[in-house]
């Protein structure tokens, strides 16, 4: 049976269930191991490592807002901040403890007890048990040169910190997570002594043995070749995490070969935000074990909450989403190129890894110079309109002389969709313009004034307008609603949500081609138009008519 045939397997999945047994079964026509469901438990530690990115400040609104979502989400784990370090999350410890959580365990982080001083004495230590938090998760030094550098003592007395720290936490009932920061490059270092650091966490009691990457620059394959080698150095039955950085750009990778090996603890952050180039990124590795590698991360259901958890996210820590993520960017399953888009066309599967909607995400068909006839025609059934190929051959051509020109119409989608309507033989257009003017003038006591005129053609009378504004952009936009909005009312409910120019060849200076975008909003309706000339009334005016052409077909319609 070929992977592609049409017969067995559906151009359309639907459903999560049916693209996890997708998966499956080319993973076996491929001659891959398929993995049994075995659990790997998720650590989210964006509320502390993800706010050592540089840009996000979380308010404790912000942090209790995601502790929700994450906890909705289903992680086993959420690392809620080190209460040590700043008053903000001791107090979200606080508010923690009020949260009726559903699965989700909150951790609090901090550190062995310093140099000389007893656990039950350390500050740190006690803000750790002042939190409440049924996890504790301890960090401590596994490199010697962290040891002689960082901690000034010997090799011996920072094993005793570790044991006795862990071990004091664990006397009041905590479950502890021992994170071995710099581990790989201390065990490179000094193996031996990398492996005593954590014999000390098992000493002291730890449930939980995660080892960090924390400069982020070793490679996969030494972590697979340093976790197998400690899992068979240390007891058996140890429970092992893992915490990588992405310095390297491996922080994924580093993630999964570590798994692979025997972790079922994968610490990481939403969007892979973090200190310098961000940590493991969760919205990555989460569909890659379960959709990948057979390994189940969470409730029954929950991956297709992976997208809008990760937009929330961004939203909440005030950061634009990245459009090319891995799984939940918007640009993830977009697809550009015509000989792309035509394959698919015939089965879905040919340039798509996975469903997107198993991550919650959605395909999309971008259209540009480099689309063929089928982008015309899959953007066509998107927006429910029915186009002849000669006409979708048309309209490619006019695309491909506008891109030339300077359009852009891969985020002006609904210029598209008025050039695929207006090459309907029965397309009526709402509206027709005759002529327009505008003027910009310095009046005395006024100062500048902007004026617009508009004469249109509706339903076969001309309609001649005029209008105030603060610039010519704005007094053309009043002059057309002051002409349609009393044959059109519903336009009243337009509101203009983005106007975005850029110039597109600087050198011819004033001179330059200018292109201009323009999102409009109508309650949950958002649509994006595109206009680009030597003019910039001229590019404005281009993309004003075909933002206010298709609202009228949408609110009419």
């Amino acid at each position: 049976m070929e992977v592609g045939d049409e017969d067995t397997i559906s151009t359309s999945i639907s459903t999560r269930s049916d693209g996890l047994r997708w998966h499956k079964k080319v993973r076996r026509e491929m001659d891959l191991p398929l993995q049994t469901q075995t659990q790997v438990l998720i650590y989210d530690t964006t509320l502390r490592d993800g706010t050592q990115r540089e840009g996000i400040s979380l308010s404790l609104e912000d942090k209790i807002k995601i502790t929700k979502l994450l906890d909705e989400f289903g992680v086993s784990y959420i690392e809620g901040g080190w209460p040590g370090s700043n008053p903000k999350d001791a107090t979200y410890f606080q508010a923690a403890q009020k949260l009726e959580l559903k699965q989700a365990k909150i951790c609090a982080f901090g550190s062995t007890a310093r140099v000389g001083v007893k656990p039950q004495d350390d500050e740190n230590i006690k803000m750790l048990v002042d939190s409440q938090a049924p996890v504790c998760t301890v960090v401590g030094k596994s490199s010697v040169l962290h040891v002689r550098e960082v901690l000034r003592t010997d090799k011996e007395e920072n094993c005793n910190l570790i044991c006795d720290s862990v071990g004091y936490l664990k006397s009041l009932g905590r479950e502890i997570v021992y994170d071995a920061e710099h581990f790989f490059d201390g065990y490179k270092d000094d193996p031996e002594y990398a492996l005593l650091t954590l014999q000390a966490a098992l000493q002291g009691g730890a449930d939980w043995i995660t080892l960090c990457d924390t400069n982020g620059g070793t490679m996969y394959w030494e972590v697979e070749k340093i976790v197998a080698e400690v899992i068979a150095k240390l007891p058996a039955g140890t429970k092992f995490g893992i915490h990588t950085h992405n310095d390297g750009e491996l922080g994924v990778a580093n993630t999964l070969a570590a798994v692979r090996m025997g972790a079922t603890l994968v610490q990481g952050t939403i969007n892979g935000y973090g200190e310098r180039c961000g940590n493991a990124n969760l919205c990555s590795i989460i569909p890659d074990l379960e959709l990948k590698m057979g390994k189940r991360c969470l409730p029954e259901g929950q991956l297709v909450q992976l997208t809008p958890l990760a937009r929330t996210v961004a939203e909440i820590a005030n950061l634009q989403p990245d459009n090319h993520l891995a799984y939940v960017g918007r640009s993830a399953f977009a697809h550009k190129g015509g000989i792309h888009v035509a394959a698919m066309r015939r089965n879905i599967h040919s340039y798509q890894h996975i469903d997107p909607e198993l991550v919650g995400n959605e395909m999309r068909v971008l259209i540009s110079d480099l689309s063929g006839r089928g982008n015309i025609l899959s953007k066509a059934e998107e927006f429910g309109m029915d186009v002849s190929n000669d006409a979708a051959r048309r309209v490619l051509e006019e695309i491909k002389n506008l891109e030339s020109l300077g359009y852009a119409f891969e985020g002006a989608e609904h210029s598209v969709a008025m050039m695929m309507k207006r090459a309907q033989p029965d397309y009526v257009a709402p509206f027709e313009l005759i002529d327009f003017m505008t003027v910009v003038e310095n009046r005395q006591g006024r100062g500048l004034l902007a004026e617009a005129t508009v004469k249109l053609r509706v339903n076969g009378e001309v309609i001649h307008t005029a209008a105030e504004g603060n610039g010519p952009v704005n007094a053309l936009d009043l002059a057309l609603r002051k002409a349609l909005e009393p044959i059109y009312p519903r336009m009243k409910e337009f509101h203009l949500a983005d106007y975005k120019v850029r110039i597109l060849d600087g050198y011819n200076a004033t001179s330059a081609i200018t292109r201009v975008m323009i999102d409009t909003q109508n309650g949950s309706e958002r649509w994006t138009t595109v206009g680009a000339a030597g003019n910039i009334i001229d590019a404005s005016w281009r993309a004003l008519h075909d933002s206010f052409e298709y609202g009228i077909l949408l609110a009419t319609h």
